[in-house]
Formats: structure tokens, sequence, C-alpha cells
């Protein structure tokens, strides 16, 4: 088995518990990948991984992140260029599908954990490429990834970047970069 391209979500309750996820390819000679996921509880220093989230399922790009009451989502690329949202309740032992999130190639997601009047909301953005929307390459979840509002254009249309939201003199802003 091979695997890459690794994210990490950190439960900001508990230091100690931990989420990895990755694509996994049973072999060198194949190009099918599966979303595989282990979990820790003791800060990183032993992971139990239970396997992949779909088994037989053409999966890519995982990206995990937290929510301030210790959730863990998986956001992860389907074949088809459209990306669906997985949530854990259990620190990342095991994970239920939650929702289609539009989504295409190369996404990133993170959730707002300020005091503002966006907590909770999740952001995602994509590249320009591979996605099924005519370029537009943003969306938000105003309630936990349960649904999402139809992409929007995001301004000199970024080829990749990462997302974060920051309180900055009473503004929240979310942005992707290059």
């Amino acid at each position: 088995m091979l695997t890459e391209t690794v994210t990490i979500c950190v439960d900001p309750t508990n230091g100690n518990k931990m989420s990895i996820g990755w694509r996994q390819f049973d072999s060198v000679s194949s190009n099918f990948r599966q979303a595989g996921f282990a979990h820790t509880i003791n800060g990183g220093r032993t992971w139990s991984s239970a396997g992949v989230l779909e088994h037989n399922v053409f999966r890519s790009d995982p990206v995990l992140n937290s929510d301030s009451t210790g959730h863990f989502f998986y956001l992860s690329l389907l074949e088809t260029f459209f990306d669906d949202l997985w949530r854990s309740l259990n620190g990342g032992q095991s994970w239920g599908n939650i929702a289609r999130a539009y989504g295409g190639d190369k996404e990133w997601f993170t959730i707002d954990k300020t005091d503002s009047s966006g907590h909770g909301f999740q952001y995602q953005s994509w590249s320009s490429d591979g996605n099924n929307f005519a370029g537009r390459q943003f969306t938000r979840s105003t309630n936990g990834g349960l649904t999402w509002m139809n992409p929007i254009d995001i301004p000199n249309s970024p080829a990749f970047g990462t997302l974060d939201v920051c309180e900055s003199r009473g503004r929240y802003r979310c942005w992707s970069a290059d």
C-alpha cells in the first residue's frame, strides 16, 4: 500500500485526539486510489487505522478539519470532480457521509472558530481546473456542512490556495491565495 497527500486535524478541546487522512493506492502500478484514515488519542504516539471511507470508491485530495466542539470533518474529492463531506463524532474512529459538498480538484476547506457571527461556518475553495462549475470555485455552509450555497467566483480566479478565517479589527475574512 502506498499513501500520499496527507492532512491532519486536531481536536481543539483535547490536543491528544487527532485524525489523519490520505490518498491510498493499493499498488504502485495502479492509479486507483481510496480515502484512508487513522486516529490517535495520545497525541500521535500511536495511531489506529480502520481502513478507508468507502471500499472500491475512487477518492482523492483529502482535507481534514475540526470544529470548535471537537467534531472532525473529512472533505473528499470523487472521480467526478465533485466532493462529499464526512463527519466523525468520535475523534476520527469512524466516519459518516453527511452531504454532497460541490467542490472540485485541489479543494481545501476551513471552519470558522472565531467568536464572530460566522462561528461554525465552513468555507471551501478549489482549483479553476477540474471543476464542474464553469470556473466558479468557492462555496460556504452555514449549517455544519449539511448544505452548501451554489458556488461563486473568486476574484482573479487563483489556481491553488488554502483558506483561513481570522479576526482583524472587527472584520472577518476568508481568502484563497496562489
